[in-house]
């Protein structure tokens, strides 16, 4: 049974302890062993069908691992609403609601002011350049200014860590380059600790400061790949990003092709 525990540190560390997980006979994970550290970007990069979307529900606790602990430790931030919230590739977004009202509804099950609350919502839109469309309704917005909105909402509760899985997957290209800029530029502002489950390659070399490598199902931790440039100095083709790109895919390749076989035939 998983346990997630929050100990008394100042900072969160999230600490996976051989997780291991299966959906009847069917291997999912095995025995995951991994930290996070406050004020860490990790990505989880593997083959389609290792487990990547599984290990974020088991983190968030939406699910249950057959066995292993999940741990939080430490205290979240003074003015943390959720220790744990999620960023999701299809934004779960109200229809009826504007802007601002999805944002809010984070807020509405927690003991704060309205004041206190429009000041939470009005700094949110700021910090990520919605503060003139607070009136619109998801139908009037473009798929990266929801998944804006999704982010505002995320950060409204001042999350100990984000657990983001592929939000940036229903884009095109030129919006999920922006919308990388823009992570990256709340994250220099006021760094925060994320899981960041991505099939991108890309994504993973610009925004992770750690990426985790999955084998092929049931999914186990392959290799930890740490990138020490600043997450400020890769907007610009780099050599040494290009490098571990490659490294990367060199390690996923063969279980990829066999990951595709493996789903292909049942």
């Amino acid at each position: 049974m998983a346990v997630l525990s929050i100990g008394i540190f100042y900072y969160m560390d999230l600490q996976l302890k051989n997780i291991t997980h299966s959906y009847g006979e069917i291997d999912v994970l095995g025995n995951i062993d991994l930290t996070v550290n406050g004020g860490e970007i990790v990505c989880i990069v593997g083959p389609s069908g290792c487990g990547k979307s599984t290990l974020l529900r088991l983190i968030g606790g939406l699910e249950r691992p057959v066995s292993g602990e999940v741990l939080l430790l430490g205290e979240p931030p003074k003015e943390s609403l959720n220790p744990l919230t999620y960023i999701f590739q299809d934004f779960a977004l109200l229809p009826w609601r504007t802007v601002e009202g999805n944002v809010s509804l984070a807020l509405e099950d927690h003991s704060i002011s309205k004041l206190e609350s429009r000041e939470i919502i009005n700094d949110v839109l700021s910090r990520t350049h919605l503060s003139d469309f607070r009136k619109a309704l998801p139908r009037q917005l473009s798929g990266g200014m929801k998944q804006r909105v999704a982010i505002a909402r995320a950060l409204a509760v001042r999350p100990a860590v984000m657990l983001m899985d592929e939000p940036l997957s229903a884009l095109d290209s030129q919006t999920r380059e922006l919308l990388m800029d823009d992570l990256i530029d709340l994250w220099m502002r006021e760094s925060f600790t994320a899981v960041y489950v991505t099939h991108n390659l890309h994504e993973a070399v610009r925004f992770g400061h750690r990426i985790v490598v999955l084998s092929r199902r049931p999914g186990r931790v392959r290799e930890v790949v740490k990138i020490d440039r600043p997450l400020g100095d890769r907007g610009d083709a780099n050599a040494d990003l290009e490098e571990v790109q490659q490294h990367l895919w060199s390690l996923m390749r063969d279980e990829a092709r066999a990951a595709d076989r493996e789903l292909l035939h049942g």
